[in-house]
């Protein structure tokens, strides 16, 4: 019996003739698999029960244990298995019988190479996804979806290690990035990260509150102020008093109260509308915008003094496109967080929907990503979610790209592998062609990439 490798898949052959078993044996031989053998049913059944086998193919008619009460006895030992039976043509009957117990598919003999080894690969491919998918969910698990940011890539690494530096100090925190890259997100985890984090978290979407209110939502009013004004009401300077005020959009501010706002930054101090007694706040700001603010001041839009002040520790959000590793992590974490709150069993995608996923440029970055499998989720009828579920946008496929966006900072290990990976992707999968575009050996592409995933990338297209 050949030991199970964690890195390599295992299919198990199950047959009591001598030479159809060696004959699957050879099929299989420059398989990327573990081939583990066995002469009948009880063999294979113990097989199973020592190690974890992704695809059986058996014989049905054999001695001690057939193949269908093998597929039955499995399945409750591994439900996940993809059972493949072998079965002559006088027992069709019995092989459609074995499918409604589970069976993946069934062949007829005799088999022909090319059939048998399309529907293991086949059958493989959807172990894969199921162990892909379980990787992931795995990673997800205890995850808090309000604060923690979802991520590995290299792009994304290198922010939250600024964040992690950053967070315990009382610094002034700028976050820039494009509209729906989670700005707010990485101010909560900011905030989570500092000596404030039992003190309030109070934000201001400057773009959604109208310019005549903004001065008594940020700095409250005395009772009297103006008509209306019956009661005293504390601004949110106050309310974020040793904790963190976030402003969003921090440059759709009008002038009239930028100068406000610097004063407040420089003095820690201001006067509610209709006062005179000064307030002192103890506030941590964190601000964020889509805008470039140094064009802003250049056009005489944004004060100077105000960009310096907000500008101690500027932090650049990178788009969805720039960390495509990402997607897949992310797209799970939507998965498993719309898949309860609508009370549904979805519990993966299909290759071709998580293909499309990894394509799409995402000019709408995570906030798009989101909306596309909450959208998915909803219109999903089976556990899995495939290319009918998505955006027709995103499942249209990508025009192919032609220039790639590498962040300065990623390691130049992870941008070789980057754009390998991406010629690959244009070339669809030919690699001889993609060596020459590159000016490498095709051996080079080889010992960048694993072969799983120049497996998938040869099969994007």
């Amino acid at each position: 019996m050949i030991n199970h490798e964690p890195t390599r898949p295992t299919l198990l052959i199950v047959e009591d003739d001598d030479s159809n078993r060696k004959t699957l044996e050879r099929i299989f031989a420059k398989e990327p698999y573990v081939v583990c053998m066995a002469s009948d049913g009880q063999e294979g059944l113990d097989i199973v029960r020592e190690q974890v086998v992704n695809v059986v193919i058996s014989d049905l008619m054999m001695p001690r244990m057939d193949g269908l009460e093998l597929l039955k006895t499995v399945k409750t030992l591994q439900p996940d298995i993809d059972f493949i039976l072998v079965t002559a043509y006088g027992t069709v009957e019995r092989a459609v019988e074995a499918m409604k117990e589970g069976a993946y598919d069934f062949i007829t003999k005799p088999f022909k190479r090319a059939d048998v080894l399309g529907r293991v690969r086949r059958a493989m491919e959807k172990q894969l996804l199921l162990i892909e998918n379980r990787r992931l969910r795995e990673q997800l698990a205890g995850v808090d979806r309000e604060t923690t940011i979802i991520g590995r890539s290299s792009a994304i690494r290198g922010v939250l290690e600024l964040v992690e530096q950053v967070a315990p100090s009382s610094a002034t925190v700028l976050l820039l990035g494009e509209s729906g890259t989670g700005k707010e997100l990485f101010a909560r985890q900011l905030h989570a990260r500092s000596d404030r984090k039992q003190r309030p978290f109070i934000a201001v979407n400057c773009a959604a509150i109208p310019e005549t209110i903004l001065e008594s939502e940020l700095f409250g009013y005395e009772s009297g102020a103006f008509t209306g004004a019956t009661r005293r009401k504390q601004g949110r300077f106050e309310l974020a008093h040793t904790g963190t005020l976030f402003f969003d959009e921090v440059g759709e501010i009008p002038p009239s109260m930028q100068v406000k706002l610097l004063r407040v930054l420089q003095e820690a101090t201001f006067e509610r509308l209709g006062g005179t007694q000064p307030i002192h706040v103890d506030v941590r700001v964190i601000a964020a915008t889509n805008r470039d603010l140094e064009n802003e001041v250049r056009e005489g839009r944004f004060r100077e003094d105000l960009y310096y002040r907000l500008n101690v520790i500027p932090v650049e959000i990178p788009p969805l496109r720039d960390r495509r590793e990402d997607v897949a992590l992310l797209a799970h974490h939507f998965l498993s967080k719309y898949a309860e709150k609508n009370q549904k069993e979805v519990a993966s995608f299909s290759k071709e929907a998580t293909s499309s996923l990894m394509d799409y440029d995402w000019p709408g970055n995570v906030r798009e990503l989101e909306n596309a499998i909450e959208r998915a989720v909803i219109l999903a009828k089976e556990v899995e979610i495939g290319l009918s579920e998505l955006p027709p946008n995103v499942a249209r496929g990508p025009a192919e790209r032609q220039t790639l966006s590498v962040p300065i900072g990623t390691p130049l290990e992870d941008v070789e592998r980057l754009l390998i990976r991406e010629t690959l992707r244009m070339t669809k999968g030919d690699k001889t062609t993609a060596a020459r575009l590159l000016g490498i050996a095709t051996r080079t592409i080889y010992r960048k990439l694993d072969r799983e995933e120049l497996r998938r990338l040869g099969q994007s297209s």
